[in-house]
This record gives structure tokens, C-alpha cells and sequence, in this order.
């Protein structure tokens, strides 16, 4: 085994009632790593997680921890941690007696305790809140204590169920800075489960995105921005236009009934294939100087730029712009050799990419808030 790895998953299978939440998943975590499980409600990334913990037994596969394997090693005895969404403080006892419950189930010196507990809490600075009561503590600050809590035994790993998903989005924003800077002072292992992408993408080392119970890429944040490996990945990972193409030969892919330079290679000529072009990888220009030509449908103002959504021969396009354009313009698309994403056809081809019912009601119905339920 590669030394740095901590943890190995083979062929891990989990069903719960007759339905597969997971199907022969295999994934390397390694040691000091902050890697984020990535997918939409029940795609299987809370269960992954709970089998790294042990509170799940996978129905087939193995789980390797430093090269041992821990399949029916139970939660307590796994140097493991977990924080998760509902903190589970205890209410009847103030800051400082929270962090300090498990060194003093452990019966660990008084002193000890001490120098631990306040060491843990300057880390999430929370120093000088001591005797606070737990219950008149904002979110935030709750979610700081069970942080601490969960490293104060230094565990060599981590494990975060959707932790920061009660918290309003500016506290989020904040909190998500403070664990990435957690992890790397304390060099231990963050496993990270969310369907927030944007925080799976500024938070971590490695992002695994997950659907229908199996891995779809892993990669760094900035890999699976730029080169997903289907249009589920370029979908869930922000905004994306998957649009039909033909591989015509290598560097030339036609596409919207024309033909583009692009810098992908090794397709078969005439192999039909998933074009991902994002919003903000098109440029609005006159309409004599543009690749393709489409009518505005739809233009909403998001503060720094215009989010506008272009009919281009009855297909939507989504496209941002710092230029205002009026509905019903006819404008110019001039689209970049390297914007051009050329992926090969999948299971979720044709369920993507095309913004005909885009409206920020949907994207606000689509987008759930509630704690994943996958038992």
C-alpha cells in the first residue's frame, strides 16, 4: 500500500430495504488529506461515510485503515471523529465541560485536560467562552464546540456529515475558511460530505462527486471545473451547456450546425459526443463577429455581471456577461478554441446543459436544505 494512504475502500456495496445506495465502491483517502464526497440527495455519500466511521457495515467489500482492515472494528475503536449538521452538544453543560467529555471518559489528568481543552479552543476561536452555556451560543459558535470537541482527542481522521448545513450562507462563507485552516494547522485527515459545490470546490484537496451509488470523478476542485468526465459531473459542478456534438477528427468537433476548433484529440472520427461549454467561457459580441448567433430569452442581473439565457436554433444557452443586453436582441457568441469541453457520451447524455426551463425558482427548488436521509 502507498504509504500516505490512510484509508482504502474495495468494492464497498451497501442496499437498505432492497434499493443499492451503494454499488462496488473503491476509493483511496490520503493521510492529511481534506477530500469532500460530492452529490445530490442519496447518491450514496452519507452512507460512504458512515461505513468509514462504523456505524454502517458494508453487505460486501472492505474498509482498510493504515493498511489493516476494520470492517467489524466498532465506532469507538476507530481513530476516527465525527462532526455532524445537529451538533449533538450536551445542553446541560457549559463550553469548556463539552470539549472536555471525552478526555474525561478516557479518565486523561486533570491538568491535561486543561491544556487540551483550551488549546482546542483557541484553534476555533472560542477562547474566553469557557463557561459559556452551550444553548446561548449563535450556530456558529456551536458548530466551533463541536469542532472542538472532535479534535480535542486528536483523531487521526475526521469525518464531517454536511456540518455547516444549518448555518445562514454568510456564516457558512466564514466557517467553510475556518475548517480548510483547521485542517491544515492540525494536519489531520477532513473527510467532507456536502451537496454544496461551491464549498466542495474552495475547500478541498480532492472532491469525489457521486451519483446513483457510484464514484463519477475524482479529481482536484480545479480538474473537475474544467475537464468533467460526463454531463453529470459538468452539470452538478456549476453552471455548464452540454450541447450534442460530432468528433469530426482530432481538434475539430461540429457542433449548433457548425464546425469549431477545439483542443481534444483521440475520439473516433464521426464518434458522437457531449460538448460542455461554461457560461462565463463565451464572449457577447456584434453578431457579424460571432461563432454561432442567438435571440435573448431571458436576462437577469446578478450584481458584478448579466446571467442571460440565448436561443440559439431552439436550443437555451446560459451565458454571463459584464455588458447589459436587452430581451429579444439578437447577439453574436464568439466561443474560444479552449472553452470547448469535449466528453465522451454516458448514462446521463441528453439530461443536461439546456436552460429551456431555467428560472430561479427551479434552481431554488432543486437546491435541498435538509439533512440527507439515505438509511
Amino acid at each position: 500500500m502507498n504509504k500516505d494512504i490512510l484509508i482504502q475502500l474495495r468494492g464497498i456495496s451497501k442496499s437498505f430495504d432492497g434499493e443499492i445506495i451503494l454499488d462496488n465502491v473503491s476509493l483511496d483517502i490520503h493521510d492529511k488529506e481534506f477530500i469532500t464526497l460530492l452529490g445530490p440527495s442519496g447518491c450514496g455519500k452519507t452512507t460512504t461515510l458512515r461505513i468509514i466511521g462504523g456505524f454502517e457495515t458494508p453487505d460486501s467489500g472492505d474498509v482498510f485503515f493504515d493498511g489493516r482492515k476494520i470492517n467489524d472494528l466498532p465506532p469507538h475503536k476507530r481513530l476516527v471523529n465525527t462532526v455532524f449538521q445537529k451538533y449533538a452538544l450536551f445542553p446541560h453543560l457549559n463550553v469548556y465541560e463539552n470539549v472536555a467529555f471525552g478526555l474525561r471518559l478516557k479518565k486523561t489528568p486533570k491538568e491535561e485536560i486543561d491544556r487540551k481543552v483550551k488549546e482546542m479552543l483557541r484553534l476555533v476561536n472560542l477562547s474566553g467562552f469557557e463557561k459559556r452555556h452551550v444553548t446561548t451560543l449563535s450556530g456558529g459558535q456551536q458548530q466551533r464546540v463541536a469542532i472542538a470537541r472532535a479534535l480535542v482527542n486528536h483523531p487521526r481522521v475526521l469525518l464531517l456529515d454536511e456540518p455547516l448545513g444549518a448555518l445562514d450562507l454568510k456564516l457558512r462563507k466564514d466557517m467553510q475558511g475556518e475548517l480548510k485552516k483547521i485542517q491544515r494547522q492540525t494536519g489531520i485527515t477532513f473527510i467532507y460530505v456536502t451537496h454544496d459545490q461551491e464549498e466542495a470546490l474552495s475547500m478541498s484537496d480532492t472532491v469525489v462527486v457521486m451519483a446513483n451509488g457510484h464514484i463519477q470523478q475524482i479529481g482536484t476542485p480545479v480538474d473537475i471545473y474544467n475537464e468533467p468526465v460526463n454531463a453529470f459531473v459538468a452539470d452538478f459542478i456549476g453552471e455548464s451547456n452540454i450541447i450534442d456534438g460530432v468528433m469530426l477528427a482530432d481538434l475539430k468537433v461540429k457542433f449548433a450546425r457548425h464546425t469549431f476548433t477545439c483542443v481534444d484529440k483521440g475520439f473516433a472520427p464521426g464518434e458522437a459526443v457531449d460538448i460542455v461549454i461554461r457560461p462565463e467561457d463565451v464572449d457577447v459580441v456584434p453578431v457579424n463577429s460571432g461563432n454561432l448567433n442567438g435571440v435573448v430569452s431571458g436576462v437577469t442581473f446578478k450584481g458584478d455581471y448579466y446571467e442571460i439565457i440565448v436561443d440559439v436554433d431552439g436550443f437555451k444557452w446560459m451565458l454571463e456577461t459584464s455588458d447589459f443586453v436587452a430581451e429579444g436582441e439578437t447577439i453574436g457568441l464568439y466561443i474560444e478554441p479552449d472553452a470547448i469541453h469535449v466528453m465522451k457520451k454516458s448514462e446521463f447524455s441528453g439530461m443536461f446543459g439546456d436552460y429551456s426551463t431555467f428560472s430561479d425558482e427551479m434552481e431554488h427548488l432543486s437546491d435541498p436544505t435538509v439533512e440527507e436521509d439515505e438509511e
